[in-house]
């Protein structure tokens, strides 16, 4: 039984991520901190699903611990690493720095670290679309320049791929980077965009739309990453031109959509109409985030491809089992 050690377990793609791979017979450790970032009540809840999986196992550890996170690598003896924890959010990043040294660089050199020293064949390490900042150029492919990240959240993450790249190089470590974009589904984050407007469509609330909402995002349904992360374990990177065995995806629709477009698909699934506050562009924040998936359907062998009104729909049906609303109960409070 191949072991593979899924750090963020009790986190939106961590939780997913664990239960397809108990569902397929792997031996899992999920670690996770349990943080106060968002509901830690929502991560439990992952947790207790995930409990109910015998080949799953649970230790709960803060990334930046080096002693428990030693002792974590050194019992498992994994075979893969999914290195999916980390401090999420751009807007967080600007009044919280000292969080994402901790979670997203410290946290990383201890996976690394645990990959160097337990014979780990394949690190596959959780990046982000942030990294393009305010590219221009359409789509974006991973060959463009990412030096010029407007967030420090943006920053950790590229920094982190560098960090891959070079523990790849040094050590022959072979990994693999994902760059996700605007991940959504059922079980999501209460921080994100089309979470916060369904709990405001029930509650009555105005919604904050930023840019007047003059945005794009790529979309991409939770299930479709989990279906590219899957694929992603056997796909062991060989050595680069460098001499790395590293390689570099986006894993997104490879389909913007307006963000006016994805309130009115929520309005529609909720029977709600959204009194809206609109805002100017925040900071750290983007116009467009369109991925290029070309390499990751020639070596991965999938293309995301769920339409953001089937996503959006489970997303609205279990956000209305999960709190109750079936039953005209009160939704999570404020």
């Amino acid at each position: 039984m191949k072991k593979i050690l899924v750090t963020g377990a009790a986190g939106f793609i961590g939780f997913h991520y664990a239960q397809r791979l108990c569902a397929e017979g792997y031996a899992v450790l999920g670690i996770d901190n349990l943080n106060d970032y968002y509901d830690p009540a929502l991560k439990q809840a992952r947790l207790d699903e995930l409990k109910a999986h015998e080949n799953f196992e649970f230790h709960k550890i803060d990334l930046a611990d080096r002693g428990a996170m030693e002792g974590a690598f050194s019992s498992f003896q994994p075979d893969v690493v999914a290195h999916l924890g980390a401090q999420a959010g751009v807007r967080y990043s600007i009044d919280n720095p000292h969080v994402y040294g901790e979670s997203n660089v410290m946290g990383l050199i201890n996976v690394l670290e645990g990959c160097r020293h337990n014979n780990v064949k394949h690190l596959i390490f959780a990046s982000s679309s942030s990294v393009y900042g305010a590219n221009k150029k359409v789509p974006f492919s991973t060959d463009d320049n990412v030096d010029h990240p407007i967030s420090l959240y943006a920053a950790t993450k590229k920094a982190g791929e560098l960090m891959v790249h070079s523990y790849a190089h040094l050590y022959g470590i072979p990994s693999t980077a994902l760059r996700f974009f605007t991940v959504y589904g059922p079980w999501g984050r209460p921080d994100m965009a089309y979470f916060k407007f369904t709990k405001a469509l029930y509650e009555g609330t105005p919604i904050d739309v930023y840019n007047n909402g003059d945005m794009k995002r790529d979309f991409t349904y939770v299930d479709d990453v989990i279906e590219s992360l899957v694929r992603a374990i056997d796909k062991v990177p060989q050595a680069d031109a460098d001499g790395a065995p590293y390689k570099l995806y986006n894993i997104g629709n490879n389909s913007p959509e307006d963000l006016m477009e994805m309130i009115g698909i929520l309005e529609k699934e909720t029977g709600m109409k959204a009194e809206k506050n609109m805002l100017p562009m925040q900071p750290g924040d983007v116009y467009e985030t369109y991925a290029d998936t070309d390499d990751l359907e020639r070596d991965i062998g999938f293309k995301p491809a769920t339409k953001l009104s089937e996503g959006l729909a489970e997303f609205v049906s279990w956000y209305k089992e999960y709190y109750g609303l079936n039953e005209n109960k009160k939704t999570m409070s404020s």
